[in-house]
């Protein structure tokens, strides 16, 4: 790697940025949890790997790789997060019984990207290989791994077309920062990786993500006691994870969906239970008559509209109705998992904006394992279409099973590459 007089600056200025926002960083609230660890590197041992995972969806990912690693020979292994939610999970998913006996596991903080605290972290951990999940990019940790010649993997590689137009703009610094290897979940995520790093090799991988999938069987009994409650008679539309910013565009849905097709029962699933109350009111100030689910103690006898006020019954309930609509997405939310209905064999409908499971291939619309539209009232049309003519939930459910199964092999892919650098089949 080139060292030249830029980049050493350039370092310096960064360092010294660092260290102005400290304190500042310290009254951050979300960052108060292992503060001293993010500065220091005392805490450390050595490793021969070290993975960070940054938040709660990165630690997803890095449990289902080391879970599934089976190494040859002993492994320390560090695993890295930031947030505190990730650190829970690390410690809930990551216990010694879940992975292979040859790995001896270590759990701590991310360090700031201080190159100070950075380089002092290094040397003590001094690590064979880095392994990065989706875009976790800094500066000092690449340019001083480099410099300790560890070898540096981007695993399940994603870059938003943000994220790129900003790398593109800096390209000056991340020319001289290249990982080794960059595995990207798409190509175009490649594509936009190969020029930010122009000297990485880079290919394509199945996302881990598909692997994260629950396709279990529902709690039978659960599902017993919903189907108990709802006439076997009529089909049941769910309108599920409901989020407060389109609940306006829901009561629309709901409307509009009684007044075409209203021999139906609609099940409300709001995506926080403190939207329970605003949910009463809306209906109530529409002249919509409602059952809640936890006073329903016999089937209904009739169509009707339940807000379901329980937790934990969605995806038993997503195996008994006819057509489920995602919330989460009508505005932009995120969206929320769109593929748990379509599993159960429910005609499944998203809105447009679905940036948390972005991941998914364009297959999954194209097949029309799910549908996807753009506004409330091709929504309430695709459901009253699906009510008119439920088609084969059989059909339904084997579609998105192949596609799944499709697309795994994420996970073996990242084993198989990690462990190549220690000339270790997994």
């Amino acid at each position: 790697m080139i060292k030249n007089a830029f980049i050493l600056n350039f370092f310096k200025v960064y360092n010294m940025l660092w260290k102005l926002c400290l304190p500042f960083l310290k009254k951050n609230s979300r960052l108060k949890s292992g503060f001293q660890k993010r500065i220091d590197s005392f805490h450390h041992t050595k490793a021969d790997i070290w993975i960070q995972a940054a938040s709660a969806g990165e630690v997803y990912l890095a449990a289902h790789i080391l879970k599934r690693l089976s190494p040859k020979t002993n492994l320390k292994i560090l695993v890295t997060t930031t947030t505190s939610q990730g650190m829970s999970i690390l410690k809930t998913k990551l216990t010694k019984k879940m992975i292979h006996k040859s790995i001896d596991l270590k759990i701590e903080w991310f360090p700031f990207d201080i190159p100070d605290t950075i380089e002092k972290t290094i040397k003590i951990i001094n690590p064979s290989v880095m392994v990065l999940l989706e875009t976790e990019i800094w500066p000092a940790l690449l340019y001083l791994l480099k410099q300790n010649k560890t070898r540096i993997f981007i695993i399940n590689a994603r870059l938003s077309k943000n994220s790129y137009t900003h790398y593109m703009k800096t390209k000056f610094i991340w020319k001289h920062l290249s990982p080794n290897k960059i595995l990207a979940t798409s190509k175009q995520d490649a594509k936009r990786y190969e020029q930010v790093f122009e000297q990485a090799i880079v290919k394509t991988m199945p996302n881990i993500k598909f692997e994260s999938i629950d396709t279990d069987e529902a709690d039978v009994i659960i599902q017993e006691q919903i189907n108990k409650k709802i006439p076997q008679t009529l089909p049941l539309t769910i309108l599920a994870s409901t989020r407060k910013p389109e609940e306006k565009d829901i009561i629309h849905i709901i409307k509009d969906i009684l007044k075409t097709f209203p021999n139906q029962v609609i099940a409300i699933f709001p995506r926080h239970m403190h939207r329970l109350a605003a949910w009463e009111k809306h209906l109530t100030s529409e002249n919509l008559s409602f059952h809640l689910r936890s006073k329903i103690n016999s089937s209904l006898k009739e169509p009707g509209i339940i807000l379901w006020d329980t937790f934990g019954e969605l995806k038993a309930a997503y195996g008994l109705a006819t057509v489920v609509f995602v919330g989460g997405s009508l505005k932009p939310l995120g969206g929320q998992n769109f593929i748990e209905p379509a599993l159960k064999g429910a005609l499944t409908v998203t809105g447009p904006y679905y940036d948390d499971f972005s991941w998914v291939t364009d297959e999954i619309f194209n097949k029309g394992i799910v549908i996807k539209e753009n506004h409330w009232k091709s929504v309430a049309r695709t459901i009253v279409k699906a009510l008119e003519k439920p088609g084969k939930r059989s059909d339904r459910s084997r579609l998105a099973l192949e596609y799944l199964d499709s697309n795994q092999g994420g996970t073996q892919k990242a084993c198989n590459e990690i462990l190549k650098a220690f000339d270790v089949k997994g």
